[in-house]
């Protein structure tokens, strides 16, 4: 009867929920894990008091904090910060971490602040990639992105380029000894910061530090179609795709500010995308009048929040297979790229097997109903969701653990022949889902009940069995949640045809 639309509902526990948008390309999080706010007298990132003094009940505009100056560190617009992933492992011939040359405690008394006003970290990530050892990222409102200190880098020159890394490599290594070695910090933080070093067999030629800057964003083409935050949306859709994306709209912060004595970071966006949306060809491809035959499938043609969307090598690789296309087309045309006729350019990414739309089409004899689709109804009340990957289309829907016998959902397709079809259906697993789901298969022969697991298999097409179906919608797939033990998930069914 009933589709309540919710953002990030509570059939994923833990997730927090954020509240709007991406704040027209900017976005200021305020997750306490996110700023760094110690009631003290609010510092510069070099260690000094802030400029000015407050009188008490006085209001002050935000002021922007700058790490110590350097020549090559000019003013420039934010962006997000960067720093290097480090390969870190517990093992016995670890790497300690090493005091760089020209350490200064005072670079990271705002981070001793926020330690003393009771944060604990971690201060980094420390996600296995096998073998003991990580891939470690930024953390919190602290931690290894060097924020601010990087707004030079997309117009400098390649010396300039290397003395801002060097100086990220020195900022972060002296964090790491700050955190394993600075006696004002706890022990327990100095001592979970110690049991880790570098990976001795890894970056051998570097002694075992990263030797690229992860460069998050930097300089950007402007081109016929800018990709923005409406299209990662789905509120905008390019009509000549070359691709597809569907990582979160992700910004890691750009710059501190000083907000009534606090010190906050700016720029955090975690906001994700409703489905995977195309990348326009255009995007990729300058104005012909600036320069021909050039393909940009790296710093494409999108904004600050499209493009911390799009930022993922994936993106980039499905990209650099669909510019070469286009350049072989190009020269076997004798043309421009920016003359490829889009739907000779379609046709050959389509026949290599490139994604251009999402849902995929069905493939012959193939037959997807989803929730949004005719062929659904429903008892009781479903609430639409997005909080868990994996789902076909632009949602799942779910049956908020609640009114259990009463909530029920029918897929029924209109399928053009009789036949035998092999039956799927599809959901998002998570530990709080139902493990006892009743399924009905209703076919030529009878109705076939099933009970499904949805705890795992989730994110892909499970098969449920073969059975006969009249040509119509006399078939269907009944979901009931009847004494289920957790939520029960619909997103969509699939039926295929085996044998006509």
């Amino acid at each position: 009867m009933g589709r309540r639309v919710v953002r990030g509902g509570p059939d994923a526990p833990g997730r927090g929920r954020l509240g709007g948008g991406a704040g027209g390309e900017r976005h200021l999080r305020r997750d306490p894990q996110r700023r760094a706010a110690a009631r003290r007298p609010p510092v510069h990132a070099a260690g000094l008091p802030v400029r000015g003094g407050r009188r008490p009940g006085q209001r002050t505009a935000p002021r922007r904090l700058r790490p110590a100056a350097r020549a090559h560190r000019l003013r420039r617009r934010p962006h997000q910060a960067y720093n290097y992933r480090m390969c870190l492992t517990r093992a016995a011939d670890r790497i300690p971490f090493p005091r760089p040359d020209g350490y200064d405690p005072v670079r990271y008394e705002l981070l001793a602040r926020y330690i003393q006003a009771g944060a604990t970290g971690p201060f980094f990530t420390t996600h296995g990639v096998g073998g003991g050892k990580t891939d470690s990222n930024n953390n919190g409102a602290f931690s290894t992105d060097f924020i601010g200190a990087n707004y030079a880098y997309p117009t400098a020159s390649y010396p300039a380029r290397e003395s801002i890394a060097a100086d990220h490599a020195a900022y972060q290594q002296g964090l790491m000894w700050f955190l394993a070695n600075d006696p004002r910090l706890p022990e327990s933080i100095r001592s979970a910061t110690a049991s880790w070093g570098l990976a001795a067999d890894e970056f051998t030629a570097t002694g075992g530090w990263p030797p690229q800057l992860y460069v998050r964003e930097a300089r950007r083409m402007r081109a016929g179609y800018v990709m923005t935050e409406r299209d990662c949306r789905g509120q905008a859709v390019a009509p000549d795709p070359v691709g597809l994306a569907s990582y979160t709209m992700d910004s890691h912060n750009c710059q501190r500010v000083v907000v009534s004595g606090l010190v906050r970071n700016e720029g955090d966006v975690q906001v994700g995308v409703p489905a995977p949306y195309g990348i326009s060809f255009r995007a990729i491809v300058p104005l012909e009048a600036q320069c021909a035959n050039l393909l940009v499938p790296v710093c494409l043609s999108a904004s600050h929040i499209a493009y911390g969307s799009i930022r993922m090598e994936p993106v980039f690789m499905i990209l650099g297979q669909s510019a070469a296309t286009a350049a072989v087309l190009a020269l076997q045309a004798c043309s421009a790229v920016q003359r490829v006729p889009y739907a000779r350019l379609r046709a050959r990414l389509l026949a290599d097997g490139q994604l251009l739309q999402w849902p995929p089409p069905p493939g012959p004899g193939e037959y997807i109903v989803d929730g949004r689709d005719a062929g659904v109804t429903r008892d009781g009340t479903w609430v639409s969701s997005t909080s868990t990957g994996g789902y076909y289309g632009v949602d799942y829907e779910h049956d908020g653990n609640t009114a259990k016998g009463v909530n029920r959902l029918r897929f029924t397709p209109a399928l053009p022949t009789a036949g035998t079809y092999q039956v799927y259906l599809r959901w998002t697993a998570d530990p709080n889902r139902a493990t006892n789901v009743p399924v009905d298969i209703v076919h030529s022969g009878g109705i076939a009940s099933l009970v499904v697991d949805q705890q795992s298999n989730g994110g892909q097409w499970v098969p449920m069995g073969s059975y006969a179906f009249a040509a119509g919608g006399a078939g269907s797939l009944l979901i009931r949640t009847e004494a289920t033990d957790g939520y029960v998930i619909a997103d969509a069914a699939r039926w295929v045809l085996t044998t006509p």
